[in-house]
């Protein structure tokens, strides 16, 4: 079984706050992401695999945009967005981590 059928994906955008390294103006930049919800039940037709596969699941994001250009009207140069490309996120049911800053999603 495909591990796309365990979630529920849905786009969705951020606004974030990035300096370009060019020319060091700082700016919000509009990030894509798409978020994988775990689903509530396991699909049919799953094999004991499958199951333990499911158990261990958990809801994520994955960053979609990888570049993005700078703002300013001299620069207009892009420049590469570092940092993790996936973040979990936290489900209904658990508290998240201790460490985690949802306006930076996990990144320092």
């Amino acid at each position: 079984m495909d591990e796309r059928q365990f979630y529920n994906e849905r786009p969705e955008t951020k606004n974030l706050s990035l300096v370009c390294p060019h020319c060091r103006q700082e700016g919000s930049y509009p990030i894509r992401w798409v978020v994988r919800m775990k689903k509530k039940d396991l699909p049919r037709g799953a094999g004991e695999e499958d199951r333990k596969r499911f158990a261990t699941a958990r809801s994520y994001m994955v960053r979609v945009d990888e570049l993005v250009a700078c703002r300013n009207l001299r620069c207009r140069k892009r420049f590469e967005l570092t940092g993790q490309s996936v973040v979990l996120v936290s489900d209904a049911g658990s508290p998240p981590p201790g460490d985690f800053d949802p306006d930076t999603f996990g990144n320092r």
